[in-house]
């Protein structure tokens, strides 16, 4: 009976939301679309999607999926360090507010819901920075409007703080399946040798599989796959999230 009970579960899935109070916030997660005169600007969205596929890379044993995933984790910890800087030079400002005056929080009347629909755990990192920055952007708000601030400090934090998110995504668009495996380096084959001259060399330690970022998934791809499922493989990495 307990038996039957587990082959009948399914996948695990829960309900999520994202809230945001400001306008800054909510343009970093649509990005702008390409028009005349105006380059396209990643949004949010597109980097979880980007993030999506090169988890899909890592499972199929890409080495360049894993690096790129370092990489990701290492641009993560940087802008948050940034901006939790920024929090700090404000917080040198806020505490001039007189103990008898009690100002509550700058929340958004009609804040903006946005259901969320992601895979990658880098994906959940990037999301809990652009919340890290909605805050920083109300409080910001909210110290040049009390006069703790000016017009000038408020825009320049605002503009470093959207640029430290902005620049994250721009480079993980930069991202590419190889379509090589770790076995294909192993037995140098033209698989292998076509990723090296289009993506480059890659650190030891990767290429053997020692050094895989902190969420790095299991890899799932059997050994010895043939190049007719090496090649489907790309393919559904291509596809992941389109």
């Amino acid at each position: 009976m307990s038996e039957s009970i587990q082959l009948n579960l399914g996948a695990l899935r829960s309900a999520m939301k994202l809230t945001l109070h400001t306008h800054h916030a909510a343009r970093i997660w649509h990005g702008r679309q390409f028009s005349e005169g105006k380059n396209g600007i990643v949004g949010l969205s597109g980097f979880v999607s980007v993030m999506n596929k090169m988890k899909r890379g890592a499972e199929q044993d890409d080495p360049y999926s894993d690096w790129w995933m370092i990489r990701i984790e290492q641009k993560l910890t940087a802008c948050k360090a940034h901006l939790t800087e920024i929090q700090e030079n404000l917080d040198q400002f806020m505490a001039d507010i007189p103990h008898a005056l009690n100002i509550g929080d700058n929340l958004n009347i009609q804040p903006v819901t946005l259901p969320l629909f992601i895979n990658a755990q880098l994906g959940f990192k990037a999301v809990y920075l652009l919340t890290q920055f909605d805050d920083l952007a109300r409080r910001l708000l909210l110290a040049h409007h009390t006069a703790l601030i000016g017009r000038r400090d408020m825009e320049r934090w605002l503009d470093d703080g959207a640029h430290e998110l902005r620049s994250l995504f721009a480079f993980a668009q930069q991202y590419k399946y190889s379509g090589a495996t770790r076995d294909d380096f192993a037995a140098n084959n033209a698989r292998a040798r076509e990723a090296l001259e289009s993506f480059g060399e890659l650190p030891q330690d990767v290429l053997e599989g020692s050094r895989r970022s902190e969420f790095a998934p299991p890899i799932m791809r059997p050994r010895g796959t043939s190049d007719a499922h090496a090649s489907s493989a790309a393919e559904d990495v291509d596809d992941t999230e389109r």
